[in-house]
């Protein structure tokens, strides 16, 4: 289901001229909630969201893909957005991002700037200095944004 949920979005995205982010689906007790990011360099507006929304939501009616009760929220995924996939952290380099991971047996957190995505690793400068960490150590990423500045 969620592959062809991710068809439709990337379709929808396609003829508004903004870039999928990412699908999610989460199961509540009232039906599920599909959540549709999108990103544009820029921005993306609150036309665009409402534009992609009626889209997908046509295609899903139509086409009956989710049994049952459902609700479909289409945003920008925000300041700080979560680095799930590859393609997430290869748009976050040279942004700020917090980094949770796992370096020698200790849970780590901290707050630096991605400087490279390789194909098995990411590459973060933390306090000066380059710290490697393979995308299986990860246990959750996302670009920071420092409000206090």
């Amino acid at each position: 289901m969620l592959e062809k949920i991710e068809k439709i979005a990337k379709e929808a995205c396609l003829q508004n001229d903004v870039d999928l982010y990412d699908v999610e689906i989460k199961n509540t007790t009232k039906g599920k909630i599909i959540l549709v990011s999108l990103t544009k360099i820029n921005g993306v507006s609150i036309t665009e969201c409402r534009n992609v929304s009626r889209m997908i939501s046509n295609v899903l009616d139509m086409e009956d893909i989710i049994p049952g009760k459902f609700f479909l929220e289409v945003s920008s995924p925000g300041l700080e957005r979560e680095l799930k996939l590859k393609k997430h952290y290869l748009s976050a380099i040279n942004e700020k991002i917090k980094l949770t991971f796992k370096m020698e047996d200790k849970i780590m957190t901290e707050i630096g700037i991605l400087r490279e995505v390789l194909p098995d690793l990411i590459n973060v400068e933390i306090e000066d200095k380059i710290v490697s960490v393979f995308f299986r150590d990860i246990k959750k990423a996302k670009t920071y944004f420092d409000f206090k500045k």
